[in-house]
């Protein structure tokens, strides 16, 4: 494993981060028992992989606490969060707290590195700064949290404009952005100010169905044609990203090197498809002209996230 420097946190993390959610959430979303979703924890661990993200939605904080048992807490980072949502409504600053401590119970630990306020929209963003932000500021006082993070909703907000809000504020030490071959718009509107003032990113969404399902992706092209948001002439419809090859090890490197990025979020529920993910994520960046060709062929794209 390889490892960099997460922004202004000073954390020396995995370029490779276990993301708990997503479609599988460790394999529990697929059928797999709580044991198997562990053993991913433990196998990640085994892989040098130091850095572990999970969240309340997720319900694996569980499982990850379990699977971290026995391990050196000061040789992993845990990052965990809570949207500003709650039973229908905005949380309070004190229910936060309380979720915050939830947290830490089920994950089987005194703190947390990076406590995120979970997928902000932009209407909410004004509420989880002036109202949320100062809560966990006070968590991070009595050691309970060390850094503060923000997440988009990249799915619903592929446009990033949550983070666009965030970009005028120096209140989050790291944040989750979405960026991938089909959107890469991160690198305009997102990277700039993330690189100029230091702030940790984690990349989310490198791969997702449409990079990992070639029905899909023709799916997503033709969209993307049909509405001229790409020029046609730039892709063979039939098989959109041939040229790659294995397009889910070209997805991974084309994240893991860009500038902006310092961890790769995958999750997976199969320790094999864990490793391979892992080497990917290891291997050469792409060649120039591979790089610059998918920047052409998806230039602007603000509209989808690749899910």
């Amino acid at each position: 494993m390889e490892y960099v420097t997460l922004g202004r946190t000073g954390l020396r993390v995995s370029v490779m981060g276990l993301g708990c959610g997503g479609h599988s959430r460790l394999g529990l979303a697929t059928g797999h028992s709580e044991e198997e979703a562990e053993n991913v924890v433990r196998a990640a661990l085994d892989l040098g992989i130091n850095f572990i993200d999970t969240a309340e939605t997720y319900r694996t904080e569980v499982v990850v606490g379990r699977g971290i048992r026995g391990v050196p807490r000061e040789s992993i980072y845990l990052s965990t969060k809570a949207g500003v949502g709650w039973e229908e409504r905005r949380s309070t600053p004190s229910e936060l707290r309380s979720r915050v401590e939830a947290c830490l119970s089920r994950l089987q630990t005194d703190y947390v590195d990076v406590f995120h306020v979970h997928g902000v929209m932009p209407h909410d963003y004004v509420y989880a700064r002036d109202e949320l932000a100062p809560a966990l500021r006070d968590m991070r006082e009595e050691g309970k949290i060390r850094f503060i993070g923000i997440t988009e909703a990249f799915a619903p907000d592929p446009a990033h404009a949550t983070l666009k809000l965030a970009s005028a504020d120096d209140d989050w030490d790291v944040v989750m952005v979405g960026f991938n071959i089909i959107n890469q718009t991160a690198r305009e509107r997102v990277f700039p100010w993330t690189q100029a003032k230091n702030v940790g990113t984690l990349g989310m969404f490198a791969v997702r169905r449409a990079l990992s399902n070639p029905d899909a992706l023709k799916a997503v092209v033709a969209d993307l044609v049909d509405k001229h948001l790409v020029d046609e002439s730039l892709f063979d419809l039939s098989n959109p990203l041939g040229f790659l090859g294995d397009v889910t090890n070209a997805g991974y490197r084309f994240c893991r090197w860009e500038p902006g990025i310092r961890v790769v979020l995958s999750g997976t529920g199969n320790v094999e498809h864990l490793k391979q993910n892992a080497r990917s994520l290891l291997d050469p960046p792409l060649p120039t002209d591979v790089f610059s060709r998918l920047a052409a062929m998806f230039k602007g794209v603000d509209t989808v996230a690749g899910n």
